[in-house]
């Protein structure tokens, strides 16, 4: 009988642990896919083009931020000459920063716009923003098919190394994924998050090393690039992707851990505040 009433008690205490995190993952891994798959239909639902826009999007986005930057402002990678290189390296970043500020600006309004799912006690309110994350990963594959295919017939070859991309973007889909469990707990108490955090998400996409180089920064404001979680991972990024290079593995682990812990703390933050949701909304 314990564990029936722990279902349906809306008060009774919920699971915090990592291992409680995966079984819920595991158990409703079936019901994250065709929500993941709802919504991504969904947001194209009604337009004429469909999901072909999620082609188009980051396309368009590609070309303005490249005549922008490297015919206006005439900016050029590390000194490299070449216009179509300075778009595949800008596009690499744009693919990090997009995946990271997509799940956490919707992060803080998750709980807010789905309330019926709220005052349902046996709904896994948990799975949301893996939902969240599960659609912006989408959008994320097909902009990275847009960079292979450019590289492709920049260079009439794809480097081996771009077979390492899921390892480097995992780290900073586990942080993002912690970030947003924080944020949509939050979020429903301090309604302020989600303007706050669309502010940070901005200045994050200057301090990052998107449209210039790490070696662009003077040496006296470096370290606080690089303590931006979004460096690590664009540059890594780059390396596997462009450069041929390895990546950084210990660095990669570290990242890794780092990234456990602020998922399970956000997790965790999470399930202790879930039994209030109800009284505020």
């Amino acid at each position: 009988m314990t564990p029936l009433s722990n279902t349906i008690n809306p008060h009774a205490a919920r699971p915090t642990s990592l291992l409680s995190l995966v079984k819920s993952l595991w158990c409703n891994r079936q019901l994250i896919v065709q929500m993941t798959k709802r919504e991504v239909v969904g947001r194209y639902k009604g337009s004429v083009m469909g999901l072909t826009w999620s082609f188009f999007n980051p396309v368009f986005m590609l070309v303005v931020y490249t005549f922008v930057f490297s015919v206006i402002f005439k900016s050029r990678w590390d000194g490299d000459e070449s216009k179509t290189l300075f778009a595949l390296v800008l596009f690499v970043g744009m693919i990090v920063l997009n995946l990271f500020s997509e799940v956490l600006n919707r992060a803080p309004s998750l709980i807010l716009s789905n309330v019926n799912y709220v005052k349902k006690v046996v709904f896994p309110l948990e799975i949301l923003p893996v939902i969240a994350m599960g659609v912006a990963l989408f959008h994320g594959l097909v902009s990275l098919g847009v960079l292979l295919i450019a590289l492709f017939l920049f260079n009439g070859y794809l480097h081996w190394t771009v077979i390492f991309t899921p390892l480097v973007l995992l780290p900073l889909v586990i942080l993002s994924l912690g970030l947003a469990w924080m944020l949509a707990a939050l979020g429903v108490f301090l309604r302020d998050v989600g303007q706050t955090i669309g502010i940070i998400t901005t200045v994050l996409m200057f301090l990052s090393p998107v449209f210039y180089p790490v070696s662009a920064v003077p040496e006296y404001f470096r370290p606080f690039i690089m303590a931006n979680p979004l460096t690590f991972i664009i540059e890594q990024a780059r390396e596997v992707l462009i450069r041929d290079h390895l990546p950084n593995w210990i660095g990669l682990c570290v990242y890794m851990a780092a990234a456990t812990l602020v998922a399970w703390a956000g997790y965790a933050l999470f399930q202790k505040t879930r039994n209030g949701f109800a009284d505020v909304l």
